[in-house]
């Protein structure tokens, strides 16, 4: 995104809201980069948790003289830690899955607009295959088939987003075929894969770029919904939807804090991505810009 737009957003009409939206996106990656430095326990660490603190109350001080500030979980782990390693997870989750299917999407897409004929028609039957399934189905089917774990439930969000990629990349590559730079690429027997991504994919990306920071809010909480559902992060690495999901067991007994403070920290991340992306969007689309000026 270039230097002017930033700019414009940042001094766009709505601006106290944009600006809080991105100041939350920035609390949020700079905790989830500090937890080594902030959080006051590391919860990978078994020597220190102390199990019979387990499901402690916010504000406890423990036999250590440890204040634990939001309480601790069922395991015993400081919840002020775990939500910052958490975040940290779910975000590397997220960011790592995006960029992923963002690449082998856009790839697809550019390919399928450039090569035509039956390349077309199959890379175009499965976008459409897919995209015609319910989202946490196809998420559903892929971890069940690939089983748990961080790398798998990348994979698995992967799956679940290169599709709406492809399809985006395809009609904007289309519009570029005729143009004639890829002419004169064409006339110059420039190799097939420099054509591709010197030239068709540089030019065919822009539409991703509102795309990412939904698809971004989308992989969090979809990493969140595994988890919950104990399909995804193993229950030794926190994540923010498996640590709301470990203290869901305890609502019923009126351990709330295991669940509350975990979702609370999960929606903000989700709300702020989504609020920075729709300002982006709002940006970028002539349409919405006239209905902000």
């Amino acid at each position: 995104m270039k230097a002017d737009t930033l700019r414009a957003l940042w001094n766009s009409p709505k601006r106290h809201r944009i600006r809080s939206s991105f100041l939350l996106l920035a609390v949020y990656l700079l905790l989830a980069l500090g937890a080594p430095l902030i959080a006051p326990q590391d919860p990978y660490d078994p020597l220190q948790i102390q199990a019979w603190e387990a499901s402690s109350p916010p504000g406890t001080i423990g036999a250590s003289g440890h204040a634990y500030l939001l309480g601790t979980d069922g395991l015993g782990r400081d919840l002020v830690s775990t939500i910052l390693y958490g975040l940290r997870l779910s975000l590397v989750v997220a960011l790592t899955s995006t960029v992923i299917a963002a690449f082998i999407g856009l790839t697809l897409g550019v390919s399928a607009a450039y090569f035509g004929r039956w390349i077309d028609a199959v890379i175009m039957r499965i976008v459409d295959l897919q995209l015609s399934l319910p989202t946490i189905l196809v998420a559903l089917i892929a971890i069940v088939t690939l089983g748990p774990g961080v790398d798998r439930i990348i994979l698995a969000i992967v799956i679940v987003q290169w599709a709406g990629y492809a399809r985006l990349a395809r009609g904007v590559a289309l519009s570029e075929i005729s143009k004639s730079y890829l002419d004169a690429a064409r006339l110059l027997r420039l190799p097939t894969w420099r054509i591709l991504f010197r030239h068709l994919l540089p030019n065919s990306i822009a539409p991703a770029i509102t795309l990412i920071p939904i698809e971004l809010g989308h992989a969090v909480a979809l990493e969140a919904t595994l988890s919950f559902l104990g399909l995804g992060v193993p229950i030794d690495k926190p994540s923010l939807g498996s640590t709301v999901a470990n203290g869901f067991q305890y609502l019923l007994t009126g351990q709330y804090w295991i669940s509350l403070f975990p979702g609370i920290a999960l929606f903000g991340l989700i709300a702020s991505i989504n609020f920075v992306g729709e300002d982006i969007r709002r940006r970028l689309d002539p349409r919405s810009r006239s209905h902000d000026a």
